[in-house]
């Protein structure tokens, strides 16, 4: 996919402050620290359009960018950051619960890992609510060059193997500073925008 334009539209600190439904969405969340705002800006081509910082857990609301003047991409704010208080947790949860089961324009919610981490039970219960709700999930497992080809494969094996319960689509292997994975991911987004877009099914 080309990108001609990418924009920092808003941050919301809840469902009924973020931008009216009217273009398609696509979601990015994990677990802090596994490489969220470097995926979307190694996808967009645009290097600073979401912050990268040393500090896991800086996203703390729902931050909506306009790519090509016609869909959203959407920064989540991660979950599992053990240095925020309890109370701080419960409010980021319930206000991306809330916009994940509620928001009509949200087409698939990319899910974010390190392929060099053990799928804990934030992820696969995050995984199991999306399907129980019917979005439609793209696994991405970020840091593949951090790892040898082989280990990289065998690795993204055995988390497609325990992700199986609640997440049939597989897993994209992705490397921000190889690119690996950039245009599955896109094919993805594309695939999901297509296929909710076919007759009969929920707008």
């Amino acid at each position: 996919m080309i990108i001609h334009s990418a924009s920092f539209i808003q941050c919301s600190a809840s469902l009924k402050q973020c931008p009216d439904p009217v273009k398609p969405e696509f979601g990015f969340i994990g677990r802090s620290n596994v490489g969220k705002s470097s995926l979307i800006n190694m996808l967009t081509g645009f290097s600073h359009l979401a912050k990268t910082s040393g500090n896991p857990g800086k996203t703390r609301t729902i931050n909506h960018f306009l790519i090509n003047e016609s869909w959203f991409l959407v920064d989540l704010p991660g979950y599992g950051y053990a240095r925020v208080s309890k109370e701080t947790q419960r409010t980021w949860g319930t206000m991306v619960e809330t916009y994940l089961r509620k928001r009509s324009s949200l087409k698939a919610v990319v899910v974010i890992l390190d392929i060099r981490r053990e799928p804990n039970q934030g992820d696969l219960d995050l995984l199991a609510w999306l399907k129980g709700y019917g979005r439609r999930p793209i696994v991405v497992l970020t840091k593949a060059d951090k790892l040898s080809r082989n280990q990289s494969r065998q690795r993204a094996a055995e988390i497609r193997a325990r992700l199986e319960p609640v997440c049939a689509t597989g897993a994209v292997l992705f490397s921000a500073k190889t690119r690996e994975g950039r245009e599955e991911i896109w094919k993805a987004i594309r695939e999901a925008t297509e296929v909710d877009s076919l007759p009969g099914r929920r707008p």
